[in-house]
């Protein structure tokens, strides 16, 4: 079985088709059906069924999925590990980030990055964080930086880079902009556009509320909070969003006993060996942090 058959079973898998699986290796559609026919002929039996447009895996590519991105993992790793004998950071580097960090923080250590390792081709996908959790323990990206998860994973590091307090806020105009001081239950009162309640800031809201016996009301949710703060300054609702994005289009609620801090930073893999360039821009994350 040779390694470039498992290469094309992986994206086929992943893009759902033999075309887009192609593209993703740089290779024409007719080589990605040669390799993929050479794999089932060797296990004698079909790993795909197509369906329409797309292929769905049978209960062979199924069994064989998991197998073969360990099996490329391993290898990666392997190739890894010698490279990092040497000193040079050259490459590629594939790394996550949600869009709020990759938009507002991420792009200063991201620009001195690429000054200092020109070498190194980066590969950026904007994910919720709590995707970016689930891709690295299946070895998708060698880094993620992102919002923190509430609890610890076992199989990840996470170190905190930049604390990202929170506050309460309202159009100028909205009725509870005027009140000198506010308790959880005036907020009750009225809807919330937050993110989901499936995201660590939505949850860390949400706990507040459950704490109180209160329910929250979110009248709109969205996971980018450019989005919420918009609609948080045209008054559809009061939201919870970084000091760092608020301006003079929205008024902060004096909200008693509500402390919502998120922080952000960047996560790995504890058994997974980064490569020079991960390596590299990982500890330009902590100088960052200092």
């Amino acid at each position: 079985m040779e390694l470039q058959w498992l290469r094309a079973f992986l994206a086929i898998a992943e893009q759902g088709s033999v075309s887009e699986g192609a593209e993703l290796l740089h290779l024409t559609q007719p080589a990605m059906s040669k390799r993929l026919a050479a794999l089932e002929q060797q296990l004698g039996s079909p790993l795909f069924d197509r369906i329409g447009r797309r292929l769905q895996l049978t209960d062979a590519g199924r069994a064989l999925l998991p197998r073969a991105r360990h099996i490329l993992n391993e290898v990666s790793d392997t190739e890894r590990e010698l490279r990092a004998l040497s000193n040079s950071v050259s490459g590629s580097l594939r790394i996550a980030t949600s869009h709020h960090v990759g938009l507002h923080h991420l792009p200063p250590v991201l620009k001195e990055f690429s000054f200092r390792y020109p070498q190194v081709a980066l590969d950026i996908d904007f994910v919720d964080s709590e995707q970016a959790y689930e891709a690295l323990m299946a070895a998708k990206y060698e880094l993620a930086v992102v919002t923190l998860a509430l609890k610890e994973y076992p199989h990840l590091n996470a170190e905190v880079i930049w604390p990202d307090p929170c506050v309460v806020v309202a159009a100028p105009d909205h009725p509870l902009a005027k009140l000198p001081e506010l308790e959880l239950t005036d907020l009750a009162n009225y809807p919330a556009i937050l993110p989901d309640m499936n995201t660590y800031t939505g949850r860390l809201i949400k706990r507040e509320f459950d704490a109180q016996g209160l329910k929250l009301t979110a009248k709109l949710a969205t996971n980018y909070l450019e989005t919420i703060k918009m609609m948080a300054c045209v008054g559809l609702g009061w939201s919870v969003l970084p000091h760092t994005l608020v301006d003079s289009s929205l008024a902060v609620l004096p909200v008693k006993k509500l402390q919502v801090l998120r922080n952000l930073g960047v996560i790995s893999h504890r058994g997974r060996t980064l490569s020079n360039p991960a390596s590299a821009l990982q500890q330009m994350l902590f100088e960052a942090a200092i």
